[in-house]
């Protein structure tokens, strides 16, 4: 079931992340204190924050995180700093290398020593996105959203961000648009 209280699209960890800056309808900040950011840990299931700074550094690294997805989504690279963000929390993590078979054909994946802080779990995500050469990060063309989104689609299409009734909203209109006039029975 959903958490009601945060918008979760299901894509990278990392853009659920950024987009409780400003989560739609109301575009306010779904973080708004170190309880809500407790909360977004248990809901999205990371190793929760031990300490009140911990929040203050979270906000942090998401306006970093924020300004690199905006820079992927105008087709730019991203800002220095943030990708320093991203390689000082992986610098963190502890474990190893392993053989896993993923989808019917070997590979060898990073297997952390033990479960990841948030922010950790964060630059992963920002990690797996980055290195993956067919996705690619997009905001919502419904205006009243603009969150953004891993698009991944076969022809890196996708236009919408999946919450109920961005895509359905632009569907119905382009229906409407596309649809010829009735024809008026003359009397």
């Amino acid at each position: 079931m959903p958490d009601p209280e945060f918008l979760l699209l299901g894509d990278a960890l990392w853009l659920e992340f950024i987009n409780t800056a400003k989560s739609p309808p109301n575009g306010r900040d779904t973080l708004p204190d170190p309880a809500a950011w407790l909360r977004w840990t248990k809901a999205v299931r990371v190793e929760a924050p031990v300490s009140a700074a911990a929040f203050r550094e979270a906000m942090e690294v998401r306006g970093r995180l924020v300004s690199m997805a905006i820079a992927l989504e105008a087709g730019r690279s991203p800002p220095p700093s943030a990708i320093a963000t991203v390689n000082g929390r992986l610098r963190g993590l502890d474990g190893r290398e392993q053989l896993v078979r993923i989808a019917g054909t070997w590979q060898v994946r990073f297997v952390p020593g033990r479960s990841p802080t948030a922010l950790e779990a964060v630059a992963r995500s920002v990690g797996e996105t980055l290195s993956n050469p067919v996705v690619v990060i997009r905001r919502c063309a419904n205006p009243a959203c603009g969150l953004f989104f891993a698009d991944g689609s076969p022809h890196l299409s996708r236009r919408w961000c999946g919450r109920t009734g961005c895509g359905q909203r632009g569907n119905v209109e382009r229906r409407r648009t596309s649809r010829p006039a009735p024809l008026l029975a003359e009397t």
